[in-house]
């Protein structure tokens, strides 16, 4: 009974033995997955930034390289500083209370990320006139690279200069983001609204899609 009761003991300390670096073990197995899980997210994020600074510097080298004429570039400058004059006033109808508080489109741009409320209207506003942040993003380029320079045609004097600006866009700017960015101020200030290229539709619906279905 001695070496069995002996036994039986060893026994069962070697089991606890083993159960004790199954669980350092499988504590172990935590820890690193963590670390996986956290590494990725980080890694992610660093890929996310890297592309969003090469997109910023080609969108950059693109409107620093403009081959366009003088009088081309006033009629360029001409729909933007329209366009984005247009959402600044319409955000400031929606908020009437933030007046004073929102002199420029760019204290608006600066508020949204953290104010809520101005974000929601923010993109209310984008969406009523048919275009996107990186359309903005674009158009704000393009403005602070040229708006020192260029002056600004009233339309009747665009119409006598360029008879189809949309060609001359579609032509000569090569940068998607900057070319989608005009074309859409073109089409905000001539018809009231910009159209949605069709992926861009697509991409909507796609988003749309999980709330149809629940």
């Amino acid at each position: 009974m001695n070496n069995e009761t002996t036994t039986l003991i060893s026994l069962k300390e070697a089991m606890k033995r083993v159960d004790h670096k199954l669980q350092a073990l499988e504590a172990q197995f935590k820890e690193l997955d963590f670390t996986k899980d956290n590494l990725t997210q980080k890694f992610e994020h660093h890929s996310k930034t890297l592309a969003n600074q090469a997109a910023q510097y080609e969108l950059w080298t693109a409107v620093l390289s403009f081959k366009f004429t003088p009088m081309e570039l006033n009629i360029l400058y001409s729909y933007v500083i329209e366009v984005l004059i247009r959402l600044h006033t319409r955000v400031l109808e929606k908020l009437p209370d933030l007046v004073r508080g929102l002199p420029t489109l760019a204290s608006i741009l600066r508020r949204k990320v953290k104010n809520k409320r101005i974000r929601v209207v923010w993109e209310s506003v984008l969406e009523e006139h048919g275009m996107q942040e990186e359309d903005i993003t674009a158009l704000c380029t393009f403005f602070v690279a040229h708006g020192n320079k260029a002056e600004h045609y009233i339309a009747k004097v665009r119409q006598m200069y360029i008879k189809d600006v949309n060609f001359m866009i579609t032509n000569m700017v090569k940068n998607q983001a900057l070319q989608d960015g005009l074309l859409k101020a073109v089409q905000v200030i001539e018809k009231g609204k910009a159209v949605r290229a069709p992926e861009e539709q697509k991409s909507s619906l796609e988003e749309l899609t999980p709330s149809a279905k629940s």
